[in-house]
């Protein structure tokens, strides 16, 4: 005889935590939903030209009411979701949870944002899904920290597609009961593998894309009337036992406080195109630069990292420090130090085939080393620590304990004001088009119908060869 399901399940406690919540009332979670609605839009307008952005819109036969951001297309919801979750995160240039760490804005901001044009919500209920579904996305990572890397899969993919349900269903307002089954359907739509890292190829770019038009998916099943099992995040063959290989996960510490105390305000928005763990260390290379060290005399670069980013940015190491392409650079901590002491910066003009292979960029890349410090405090911090040693014997040293755009360190609205503005110029909007957007999302709140803000990021048909300066 089975054991008698629990009173009250984890999908139940979301559930009501949603329904009952009000984010609109935290003025920090104001603040930072329009800046995460204005930063994926503008990453989104830099990488539309891209060919695996151009790929993904060859992939949806779906016309539809809702927006290819930067482009004049219009696809279904799930099309549309799909395609700018995938441009959002297509350039590891979006949004950080260090607690996970996971991407959740490149999920939850295509996903809210198409739902919202093909039901017509309000810009204050577009706010409130997006508050809901990165709060969300953020919390799961505290059930099984790491677990989910380890077993293989991309946490962004993994919790993406249950914070896409999260912040839809609380646009939509569902019922406590919708939002149930459709955490239960959602369950089943998961997945996103990490065999990117193998050779650069481009699926890590749709994990998000995939979460959000999923999210979606299951959202529309629930309100349909299908089923889906409310033990779905602790069952026996729940969620984190097949994500995560554990039946010990602390559902507590991702349900306390839920719905009165908001963690998502706190997440990072990046200064760097290249995967955040790299980004403290790229701190330390340019703080090298600035003290005039000759490169051409270095002889080693050593540096102290976490062992939980091991198997991700700095192995094999032979490939990290010569990476065949310009998005496998971006997972490669060698290669985030050797550019950022060639350019002083680590922007989209920095990770390009061409530095990838440059034999400059690998002589110095070639240098770095690394150690595995076991106090290191990740994931609840991103640090740096970097040695450089000279032909003669002296050595510098750096150490930097925050991730810029960080919790201690966060970019300031006039950091992201610029960052936006320098990703429509990138991808070729015109600037009165990228003023109007950032208008319109400063009086989001007041929006009768979100589907205003949207329309300043239609851009007809401009080509490769009309896009702005790049880098």
């Amino acid at each position: 005889m089975s054991s008698p399901l629990p009173a009250d399940s984890i999908a139940q406690r979301l559930a009501r935590g949603i329904v009952t919540s009000q984010p609109e009332t935290d003025p920090r979670a104001r603040v930072v939903a329009r800046q995460l609605v204005l930063d994926i839009a503008g990453i989104c307008v830099a990488a539309r030209h891209e060919a695996y952005v151009q790929a993904a819109i060859a992939s949806i036969d779906q016309p539809g009411p809702c927006t290819v951001i930067g482009s004049g297309q219009t696809l279904g919801v799930e099309g549309a979701a799909f395609v700018n979750g995938t441009a959002a995160h297509g350039e590891d240039f979006d949004d950080t949870y260090e607690g996970g760490p996971v991407h959740a804005g490149a999920v939850i901001v295509p996903a809210v944002l198409a739902a919202a044009q093909r039901h017509g919500a309000s810009g204050a209920d577009l706010l409130r899904g997006i508050a809901i579904g990165v709060e969300v996305t953020c919390r799961l990572c505290a059930v099984a920290p790491m677990k989910v890397h380890k077993a293989g899969f991309h946490p962004t993919a993994i919790f993406g597609v249950m914070g896409a349900v999260a912040g839809v269903g609380a646009m939509l307002k569902l019922t406590e009961a919708q939002l149930v089954n459709a955490f239960g359907i959602a369950g089943s739509m998961a997945g996103g593998i990490i065999e990117y890292l193998a050779e650069g190829a481009w699926t890590k770019r749709l994990h998000p894309g995939w979460a959000a038009q999923s999210g979606y998916r299951a959202v529309r099943l629930a309100m349909g009337g299908f089923q889906g099992p409310r033990t779905v995040f602790e069952g026996q063959h729940g969620f984190f036992h097949g994500y995560a290989n554990t039946a010990d996960g602390n559902f507590e510490a991702m349900m306390d406080g839920f719905g009165q105390r908001w963690l998502w305000p706190t997440i990072a928005f990046k200064p760097y195109a290249c995967g955040t763990m790299a980004h403290p260390f790229i701190d330390c290379a340019r703080a090298f630069r600035q003290r005039g060290i000759a490169l051409s005399r270095i002889v080693s670069i050593e540096c102290e990292t976490a062992e939980g980013i091991v198997h991700r940015l700095w192995e094999p190491l032979a490939t990290k420090r010569a990476p065949q392409n310009a998005y496998a650079a971006k997972f490669s901590i060698p290669y985030a130090i050797a550019v950022a002491l060639l350019k002083d910066n680590a922007g989209l003009g920095e990770y390009t085939d061409a530095l990838a292979q440059s034999a400059e960029l690998r002589a110095l890349a070639a240098k770095v080393g690394y150690v595995v410090d076991p106090a290191n405090p990740y994931p609840k911090q991103f640090t740096g620590h970097v040695k450089v040693t000279l032909d003669d014997g002296t050595v510098f040293e750096h150490r930097q304990s925050y991730f810029k755009g960080g919790v201690e360190h966060p970019l300031s609205d006039s950091d992201l004001r610029h960052k936006f503005h320098a990703n429509c110029a990138y991808g070729g909007l015109p600037a009165a088009q990228a003023q109007r957007y950032r208008d319109d999302v400063a009086d989001l709140a007041a929006l009768p119908d979100a589907r205003v803000l949207i329309d300043s990021l239609i851009v007809g048909g401009a080509g490769a060869g009309e896009r702005g300066e790049r880098g």
